[in-house]
């Protein structure tokens, strides 16, 4: 009777559950966000450099049709809301937090799907650089000019260069889902 005993007290020890183990997708979450620090990083350190390079409103030819410029946006893409009168600082400020709060959410429960986890580091990464600019000068700083002839894109900077990769990303991820739905 007292090995009985013994062996349910042994049986007993390994029967206790174990510790949950962290799924596979917040260890590759965090992958996915220092690649949208390193596009923050990117993004202010070329913005610091255009920023002490070029004198504000200035700038200089790069090429017949890239100019290196120094201007500040308060608005949102396109100038958008530019001539708001200054509240759209703290609209698009806590439009832009919101935002990376909810692509940290989809960053975290989708981390596996790499195409989708890259489109939002990017978006991730572009929003929290303009949001900095946002809070430290109260307008984003543009400093690459494409243009021909007279016709110029508006001004724009790495942050904004990675939302856009993220967006066309998005859109092939989505494409790519469709496809293999079928």
């Amino acid at each position: 009777m007292n090995k009985v005993a013994t062996k349910k007290s042994v049986d007993l020890k390994y029967a206790a559950p174990k510790k949950p183990v962290p799924a596979a997708g917040g260890n590759v979450a965090w992958s996915w966000l220092a690649l949208s620090a390193c596009i923050i990083l990117l993004d202010q350190i070329t913005k610091v450099m255009a920023k002490s390079q070029i004198v504000l409103g200035g700038g200089f030819d790069v090429t017949p049709y890239l100019n290196l410029v120094h201007v500040r946006n308060p608005g949102a893409a396109f100038s958008f809301l530019a001539d708001a009168g200054g509240w759209q600082k703290y609209f698009l400020s806590g439009l832009a937090a919101f935002a990376s709060i909810m692509v940290l959410i989809l960053l975290f429960k989708y981390s596996t799907q790499k195409l989708f986890a890259f489109a939002m580091s990017c978006i991730l990464g572009g929003a929290l650089g303009n949001l900095i600019d946002r809070v430290a000068y109260g307008a984003v700083i543009d400093f690459l000019d494409v243009h021909y002839g007279n016709w110029h894109w508006p001004a724009f900077n790495v942050a904004d260069i990675a939302i856009s990769c993220g967006a066309v990303a998005l859109v092939l991820d989505e494409i790519l889902r469709v496809k293999r739905g079928k």
